[in-house]
């Protein structure tokens, strides 16, 4: 249950009360904000290397190479007021030419280029001025082979510098510090050919690379090279996998780049080379409040562009800007909302277990107030937005509610009748964006070596939807278990999470942009109390036979390559109805402690169905799924009987004075 305030407690539990239910639009998906990108260049100049930096004046600054038929010459630009009608056309040559990569970072108002010609020699030009003048370029090393398909550096806080170039198979790394650069450094991993490379500095050089594996599969990893913050200084931490095409397909995965405005956002190309081939930039960001070395990233997303050599990204105030040679873009990073609060006629709310959460929200139209959603001073308020729900009361000292609940508008509705006009919001919780997720390509962990344990699985598959997974309690076969598991393309995301769940006897509910994992434990303690200081209004309670009593679970034991059988038993439910017997088989189950867990785990779902009903209560502002709560009902026999909350419905509709909740319930 959601913490509530001493003051908010007495109002919902009083004889008599005011609601208050608070509702905001924001521009926001997944808790993170929704880029709105404007094109405000399109230019001539052809598609290559490229990249782009802003210094801390915040004016813009471009380079680019040109292609091997102008002689790979690098070019520079400086745009000091970057804005609708801007001039991003003018270039300035650097004087180089023969030039196979290049790289600009930033901090304050030093700005640095890095570029590698095709003699192997690296350079380095820097300015102290924001970009406005230039020192003379220096060699400070030069690469194995001029073979470089990628590049990228970022400042340390310090003034520090690492330098990343990936030649051939090697990632390699140079620093800067103390006033001098170190040799390079190669990674020590064992992949194919590598096509791109990005970095940005937040407590470690946390680092996008694109390739191929030593299999000769297509990849996007996540890769952290340590500065002593998730990762030991020196040290390079572990591949992860964002995405993967098989090697002798049409896929791959090249140039890309990231930046942090506000959580960590990349862009990178997918190139197809079967019929209708394609080179398109898609886009990815971290799950808000994820760390980098976690790798958990929402599932790409087409960007509207044909580019065989991506999108650079920077940012500055409140906007992120996107470069290519031809075309400058920006969007609005800050939040943005809109109260509605004042408008709400009525609002319905329902939440269930593992199930989408749906929500209406009936808003006055009288005077055509919402006659233009999505423009003007409505532009938050779209397709996507998302939609914050706040019950509350009006307590002793204002109106108070309990933030946390949120949706994502599908639709929205305009009615007209007589004199009334009324606009309505049709949303989706969470768990809309779990079942709409597909699988775009095979994943596959713990084949032959402990790799994810269905939590950290479980965790990589909600955040392709764009959500967190936090924990409430756990078991501890959730963190210890390692199952040989596939998640094979147009795989949904809600069969799926099922799939895990079946693994152990943890369940999980969707609440704003979070999934939260809870171990239901029959000792589990009461959180609230109902039909005492809280009324019951209506109820129904009922208790029913098990639907499985008997669960026979069979494994493998590979070391004696013999089966292992154990049966689960729920001695009281066969006494009475005979035995109910479900039969599960999975080879993951190479013990008989995993397989007990396993028929355990099916036991404890059956009992948790068994008991029912539902109580029709004044609204509980911070009741959530899965709490265990008590209930008083002398006439059905119960003094505060434990159940645990499997669904909520909220209603509230101001013509006819309803606030109240509709609790289904299960056993605890």
């Amino acid at each position: 249950m959601r913490t509530l305030s001493a003051t908010l407690l007495a109002a919902q539990r009083a004889a008599s009360h005011i609601p208050y239910v608070k509702v905001e639009a924001r521009n926001t998906i997944g808790g993170a904000v929704r880029y709105d990108w404007e094109r405000l260049y399109s230019g001539t100049e052809p598609d290559y290397f490229h990249a782009v930096t802003m210094p801390g004046d915040g004016s813009l600054i471009r380079v680019r190479i040109t292609p091997p038929v102008d002689s790979r010459k690098l070019y520079r630009q400086r745009v000091a007021s970057p804005a609708p009608g801007a001039d991003f056309s003018l270039w300035t040559y650097c004087d180089q030419y023969n030039t196979v990569a290049v790289t600009a970072t930033a901090l304050g108002a030093e700005v640095s280029i890095f570029w590698i010609k095709n003699d192997s020699a690296i350079y380095w030009m820097k300015s102290s001025n924001n970009g406005v003048s230039w020192g003379t370029p220096e060699l400070v090393g030069y690469t194995p082979t001029n073979a470089i398909n990628g590049i990228a550096a970022a400042y340390k806080p310090n003034g520090d510098i690492a330098l990343f170039y990936a030649d051939q198979a090697i990632l390699y790394v140079m620093k800067y510090a103390g006033g001098s650069w170190s040799s390079a450094v190669a990674w020590g991993k064992s992949t194919g050919d590598l096509s791109g490379v990005a970095t940005v500095y937040s407590g470690d050089w946390n680092l996008l690379v694109t390739g191929k594996d030593s299999a000769g599969n297509y990849k996007l990893w996540s890769l952290i090279y340590g500065d002593g913050g998730d990762v030991a200084a020196g040290t390079w931490s572990a591949l992860k996998e964002l995405s993967s095409a098989a090697s002798g397909g049409d896929f791959q995965y090249r140039r890309v780049f990231m930046d942090k405005p506000d959580v960590y956002r990349a862009f990178f190309v997918e190139k197809f080379t079967g019929t209708e081939s394609y080179n398109r930039p898609f886009w990815s960001h971290s799950v808000p409040g994820a760390s980098f070395l976690s790798s958990l990233w929402r599932e790409p997303v087409p960007f509207n562009l044909s580019s065989e050599y991506g999108l650079a990204m920077a940012h500055y105030s409140d906007y992120c800007w996107l470069s290519a040679p031809n075309g400058v873009w920006r969007a609005r990073l800050t939040e943005q909302t809109i109260n509605l609060t004042s408008d709400i006629l009525s609002v319905r709310a329902e939440l269930a277990a593992e199930k989408v959460g749906r929500l209406v929200i009936e808003l006055r139209n009288d005077d055509g107030r919402y006659a233009a959603p999505g423009s003007g001073s409505l532009a938050v308020l779209n397709i996507g937005c998302q939609l914050e729900l706040s019950p509350g009361y009006v307590t002793t000292v204002g109106n108070e509610t309990s933030p946390g609940q949120t949706f994502i508008l599908e639709a929205y509705e305009h009615t007209s009748s007589g004199g009334k006009a009324t606009f309505l919001l049709h949303a989706l919780d969470a768990w809309g964006a779990v079942v709409r997720w597909l699988a775009r390509h095979q994943f596959r962990w713990n084949k032959s070596t402990d790799e994810l344990c269905v939590k950290d699985i479980l965790a990589f598959v909600l955040a392709r939807a764009g959500i967190k997974l936090e924990v409430k309690s756990e078991s501890a076969t959730i963190t210890t278990f390692y199952p040989d598991f596939t998640i094979n393309p147009d795989n949904g995301g809600d069969t799926i999470v099922h799939r895990l769940l079946s693994f152990v006897p943890d369940v999980l509910f969707v609440e704003g942009n979070k999934a939260y994992l809870v171990n239901p434990l029959t000792a589990d303690s009461s959180v609230y109390s109902y039909g005492t200081t809280h009324a019951i209004l209506e109820g129904r309670h009922r208790q029913g036979a098990w639907a499985d009593n008997r669960v026979e679970v069979e494994g493998y034991d590979a070391v004696s390559a013999s089966p292992i059988i154990y049966n689960a038993f729920a001695w009281d439910e066969i006494n009475r109805l005979y035995d109910k017997l479900r039969r599960v088989r999975d080879i993951n189950l190479s013990t008989v402690a995993r397989a007990q867990a396993r028929g355990e785990a099916y036991l404890r779902e059956a009992e948790i169905q068994s008991a029912g009903g539902v109580i029709r209560v004044p609204a509980n502002c911070g009741q959530q799924l899965y709490d265990v709560i008590d209930i008083t009902d002398s006439r059905a026999g119960l003094n505060a009987q434990k159940r645990r909350v499997l669904a909520i419905t909220l209603i509230y509709n101001s013509f006819r004075g309803q606030y109240e909740q509709w609790l289904a319930l299960g056993a605890v």
